[in-house]
């Protein structure tokens, strides 16, 4: 008995040798990878403007105004909403590797949409990388054949912090500057948590990334979940950002009376440094409960009119740079399809309001319509 239980073991022995040896035999073979530590200078960072000051710390705001902001201002500009990373490349393959603090999900998005990233091939979407339990993000996307030049962009999520630590590519690769944009630029949103991409499923579906890829425009998003009021510390950082446009799209959260109060001011303070860059002022999209009339039906119409009034005074008043866009034009009543709890969007609720706003953005930026 005890020799047939050592044959037993001699042979188990020979098995777990063998497979060690194919494993190690496989990992020699494997293709050497090239791993690029976050940041580098190859690696060109859109989205967030202050980011040569705050790298590698991928923020929306810079920390020398922090005492400016409200708190939840502060901790929401933690959240990378509208950052990108973009490069060329003639690798095979594009990995990533990164972490997050807080991989919880909100119920009513998801969890790639908060807390992970989408990587585009020029403007084709290749796929996503969303965190595990440990809130780890190990991804690597192939690409095809290596050898061919191409650009890509990755978007950074729309309501969590991350730390990125690095990019990998195949071992021997080339790297270019990223593709220019059409227009040189960006265009500044500000706004609520539909500005800052609630509720996407992914972080490149906000409106304002579909809307970049549309008209070939980079972007600044300063959407803060609850927190669109009006502050002028946020108007004071934006003065700071060399816009081709700005777009106030922060309906969402003041009460009528808060919008009326600060949406002049709020102007003000940009058009003192940029008295001819274009702003645009879209009003209220519509909202499902707006069906049953009530306090809904009559607060949305009545920002809406709060806007136009606002844009058609100051246009009689000389300004030519200024103009309104009727929310309903962007999202109507037919379209709340596109909404997921009957106010945040769905993707398709940001493409409806992409689709809508583009023509608007379009004249703005001088670009031909299509």
């Amino acid at each position: 008995m005890r020799a047939q239980q050592r044959r037993i073991l001699a042979i188990a022995l020979a098995g777990a040798m063998t497979v060690s040896t194919v494993s190690a035999v496989m990992a020699a073979e494997a293709p050497a990878k090239l791993h690029v530590k976050f940041p580098d200078a190859r690696l060109t960072i859109s989205g967030l403007p202050w980011f040569d000051e705050e790298k590698p710390e991928l923020r929306r705001l810079p920390t020398r105004m922090k005492e400016l902001f409200r708190p939840p201002v502060w901790a929401l500009a933690q959240n990378p909403s509208g950052g990108r990373i973009r490069f060329r490349t003639d690798s095979g393959v594009v990995g990533i590797a990164a972490k997050n603090p807080d991989a919880s999900s909100m119920h009513h998005m998801t969890k790639i949409g908060q807390s992970g990233f989408d990587l585009y091939v020029g403007n084709d979407y290749l796929g996503s990388a969303a965190p595990d339990k440990d809130g780890r993000i190990v991804k690597e996307w192939a690409l095809g054949e290596a050898g061919m030049m191409r650009d890509i962009t990755i978007y950074l999520p729309l309501y969590k912090n991350v730390t990125v630590e690095e990019l990998t590519f195949d071992s021997k690769v080339k790297f270019e500057p990223a593709k220019p944009f059409a227009v040189k630029k960006p265009v500044v949103y500000y706004g609520s948590s539909i500005t800052q991409g609630g509720c996407a499923s992914n972080p490149g579906m906000s409106y304002q990334a579909i809307l970049g890829r549309m008209t070939g425009s980079d972007f600044v998003n300063l959407g803060f979940s609850g927190n669109g009021l009006g502050d002028a510390p946020v108007a004071l950082a934006m003065t700071e950002i060399d816009a081709s446009c700005y777009v106030l799209d922060y309906w969402g959260n003041p009460t009528a009376s808060q919008y009326m109060a600060t949406l002049p001011g709020f102007t003000d303070l940009l058009r003192k440094k940029y008295p001819k860059v274009p702003i645009i002022i879209p009003g209220p999209f519509y909202f499902s409960a707006e069906s049953l009339g009530g306090d809904v039906a009559r607060t949305q119409m009545e920002k809406r009119k709060i806007a136009r009034d606002f844009v058609e005074k100051r246009q009689k008043d000389g300004d030519l740079f200024i103009s309104y866009v009727d929310g309903l034009e962007l999202l109507s009543r037919e379209q709340t399809g596109g909404l997921v709890d009957g106010v945040h969007c769905n993707s398709l609720g940001f493409h409806f309001i992409a689709r809508g706003l583009d023509p608007h953005l379009r004249r703005a930026l001088g670009l031909p319509s299509k």
